[in-house]
């Protein structure tokens, strides 16, 4: 789940990270009394949970506060890469000596925590990073013990940082490494971190990416539930505490444990349907629970067939074709059905979908194969 850059500083500023002084407005008129209580010249950013806000018009300095209700009335509502502002954040101007680029992220190649620099941050550090590989250094912090302080130094010295800012830098990393791990954090980037003219190391921008099967122990997360890339029915499933996955093909998947409902996908994918979901309802789920997964895949307009594999053994095959008479009685959905039962129960369950229009299939390659083709006749 990504952060807006507000949302990510104020984890920031909770670990000690200077950030610019601000405050979120959702109007015009809201800017200007924020502007006024800054004073001075002052920084109004789209919010949106996507890059290149700079480049699009989305990010703008105002030198008054009727200036910053201006920029505000204009960049409210506009749309960057499909995503509409609907709030912006306007902060104190900073005077930027130089930019660089600070980020600690879950390296899943090797497993560790990677905290990496480059001395020229900014909006191209992308392409720097593709064309001047050298510039961008990092290190690896222990798995058990965590970042040491002379890995920052030894950060800021391969980037060429000046000798009198090497305590500070290494400061921060190790509160960018702690913001990361408090918060269960995949990614904690600060591009650009700026040394203003007065000397110090301000992060004046942010992006977070935060892991949503921690959620459960980050209560202070209140701002997921209306996070702008959240899904709708990825929300639902979690409520009824189920693990979905939405992915936008045509194809509901519906599997017993996470091997098998990838597994499933994959085979949509090998006989050339594209899956409209990942859906593990687990092992020993309630009839309840098969209800609420099947309604919830079928309220999804692009679905045109629905998959459920289910291989028998604590959830058993009678309860889960229960649940889906209850979801096709309480739906009435014209969706056809392909469903493989095997296991427990599994004669019962037959006889519980008999009176309903559902086919059945005896292999995996089947049940997949008449899958996709039958969403490409329905």
């Amino acid at each position: 789940m990504n952060l807006h850059e507000f949302e990510t500083k104020r984890l920031f500023a909770d670990q000690g990270i200077r950030v610019p002084k601000g405050r979120v407005a959702i109007s015009p008129d809201e800017a200007n009394a924020i502007a006024t209580d800054l004073g001075g010249t002052v920084a109004v950013k789209a919010q949106v949970l996507t890059g290149g806000r700079g480049k699009a018009g989305g990010i703008a300095l105002a030198n008054s506060p009727e200036k910053a209700e201006a920029i505000a009335a204009r960049i409210l509502g506009m749309k960057i890469k499909g995503h509409i502002v609907k709030q912006i954040l306007v902060e104190v101007a900073s005077q930027i000596e130089q930019e660089i680029y600070l980020a600690a992220l879950i390296d899943r190649n090797t497993q560790r925590i990677m905290l990496i620099a480059s001395a020229e941050g900014g909006m191209d550090v992308e392409k720097i990073a593709a064309t001047n590989p050298d510039k961008v250094k990092g290190v690896y912090a222990d798995p058990l013990i965590g970042l040491h302080q002379y890995q920052g130094l030894q950060l800021a010295k391969a980037i060429g940082m000046n000798r009198t800012l090497w305590r500070s830098f290494s400061l921060l990393t190790s509160k960018l490494f702690r913001t990361l791990t408090v918060h269960d954090a995949e990614l904690a980037e600060i591009n650009p971190l700026i040394l203003d003219n007065t000397g110090k190391l301000i992060a004046l921008d942010g992006k977070m990416v935060i892991d949503d099967n921690a959620l459960v122990r980050h209560p202070e997360w209140h701002f997921a539930d209306s996070s702008e890339d959240s899904n709708p029915l990825e929300e639902k499933a979690r409520e009824a505490g189920l693990n979905f996955v939405y992915l936008g093909g045509n194809v509901a998947c519906l599997g017993n444990g996470a091997g098998l409902a990838m597994a499933t996908m994959d085979a949509v994918r090998y006989f050339g349907g594209r899956p409209a979901n990942f859906l593990d309802i687990g092992g020993g789920a309630s009839i309840e629970q098969v209800t609420e997964a099947l309604e919830i895949m079928l309220s999804d307009s692009a679905v045109r067939a629905v998959l459920v594999n289910i291989s028998g053994g604590i959830t058993r095959c009678d309860e889960v074709a229960t649940g889906l008479a209850a979801a096709i009685e309480k739906t009435r959905t014209q969706i056809p059905f392909i469903v493989r039962l095997v296991g427990t129960n599994e004669n019962e369950a037959r006889e519980i979908l008999e009176p309903y229009e559902v086919e059945f299939a005896h292999s995996f390659t089947e049940v997949a194969q008449r899958a996709v083709r039958m969403a490409e006749e329905s």
